[in-house]
């Protein structure tokens, strides 16, 4: 948890001072009309940005997360395979040592499952319903454990897309406020079209980076959140054949 906690502090305290250092140190020098206009859309581009980076730093900590360490070192459905081999013909320190092999979420999952078994086999105090629910605690045990871990920043990936999406429409409010007071100020007959633009330009730049950042996290928190369903079903349906080997085996 605290190193969760710090991650996203960095993460943010990074994002930030890259944000600012980009906005006062390249748009607003920049002699690029366009990349010039980013510069004019305000002070909350700093804050889009860096949103639009830490949304940037959460899809790739998930990626990596998701398709590394949670799918394991190797094919979840080769690894079960052989795991069901293994339990059928009773070598449990197989199944452990390829539970151990694999690393991945289900492989876990199945390990505590089939450890609590292993110890509680010889037992003979006792009896089969109970050795069996013994294990299917240890699974559920061990998959509350694992469920966090594969949901871990989702949550922040939701709020930034929603947070950035309110802050570029409130930038666009300002800038319609301010291109609406230049139209006001008229001197001669004539508008201030300077200030006219500089409105609108901040109101069409910040309505820009904040769709930008909220469209990136909207879609990325779907997609990662398919494919922890997609884990979690896979994890459900491993321990559900795990459990019913078991349970054949003792004459459940």
């Amino acid at each position: 948890m605290l190193k969760q906690t710090l991650f996203v502090t960095l993460n943010a305290l990074v994002a930030f001072a890259i944000g600012f250092g980009l906005w006062y140190g390249v748009f607003r020098t920049s002699e690029n009309p366009i990349v010039h206009s980013i510069y004019m859309g305000g002070p909350l581009v700093v804050l889009l940005i860096m949103m639009f980076i830490m949304c940037l730093v959460f899809v790739v900590e998930r990626y990596i997360s998701l398709y590394g360490s949670a799918k394991g070192t190797s094919s979840v459905q080769v690894f079960f395979k052989k795991l069901v081999t293994l339990l059928q013909s009773e070598d449990y320190e197989g199944a452990l040592a390829a539970c151990d092999k694999q690393r991945g979420t289900t492989a876990n999952v199945l390990r505590a499952g089939i450890e609590r078994y292993r110890e509680v086999k010889g037992h003979t105090s006792y009896d089969g319903e109970k050795k069996i629910q013994l294990t299917q605690t240890a699974i559920e045990e061990a998959n509350a454990l694992e469920g966090p871990l594969l949901e871990r920043n989702l949550i922040a990936l939701s709020t930034i897309a929603s947070i950035a999406t309110m802050v570029g429409l409130l930038g666009t409010t300002i800038g319609m406020i301010r291109a609406f007071a230049a139209t006001g100020n008229v001197e001669g007959g004539v508008i201030d079209a300077t200030a006219l633009a500089t409105g609108i330009s901040e109101a069409l730049v910040n309505t820009a980076g904040g769709l930008l950042s909220g469209i990136l996290g909207i879609f990325f928190y779907n997609y990662f959140v398919n494919k922890v369903d997609s884990f979690n079903y896979t994890t459900d349906e491993a321990t559900f054949e795990v459990l019913q080997i078991l349970k054949e085996k003792e004459g459940i």
